[in-house]
């Protein structure tokens, strides 16, 4: 794709989940379609007719197997954050429809106990997870959301600790 025509595609509405625990560690997992190391928090495209908050629920069950219960949302972004894909992965991802991703980030703090995840309920998008300091994940995501992240920890930072 050239890049007029990528510059010219939407958008996928998304939503983001930074998962705290009681230590201020942030939930991620490594992908499990890539070998190699691509960590990231849970996300997930926003469904026709869903609101930013079910999808948020929804994609909690689905990558972590995390119950609603078992968290309290603090918070949201206040605005849509955005992020493109590297051109060479437009083509490859969602049909070759979208240019990247907007998100709406939901802070949840997770009340449950490590036993409640499992990452392999739902549609299994990880293949390991850990609690990390959201300045290690920092340097553990793929450098194209690296921004996102730190933008997303920076508007949430007093919430996290």
């Amino acid at each position: 794709m050239s890049p007029e025509e990528i510059a010219a595609l939407p958008y996928r509405p998304c939503v983001g989940l930074v998962i705290v625990n009681r230590d201020g560690r942030v939930f991620a997992g490594q992908r499990i379609d890539n070998p190699g190391p691509a960590w990231q928090m849970p996300q997930g495209g926003i469904d026709p007719g869903e609101t930013p908050r079910e999808a948020a629920l929804r994609e909690l069950a689905e990558e972590t197997g995390i119950a609603p219960d078992r968290v309290e949302i603090l918070a949201e972004t206040r605005d849509w954050l955005r992020y493109d894909l590297p051109p060479e992965l437009v083509p490859r991802l969602w049909g070759g429809r979208y240019r990247g991703q907007k998100q709406r980030w939901f802070l949840m703090r997770f009340l449950g106990s490590d036993a409640d995840i499992d990452i392999r309920a739902g549609h299994p998008e990880f293949s390991r997870w850990a609690w990390l300091a959201p300045e290690d994940l920092l340097a553990r995501i793929v450098p194209f959301k690296r921004d996102t992240y730190a933008r997303v920890f920076a508007e949430f930072r007093d919430l996290i600790g």
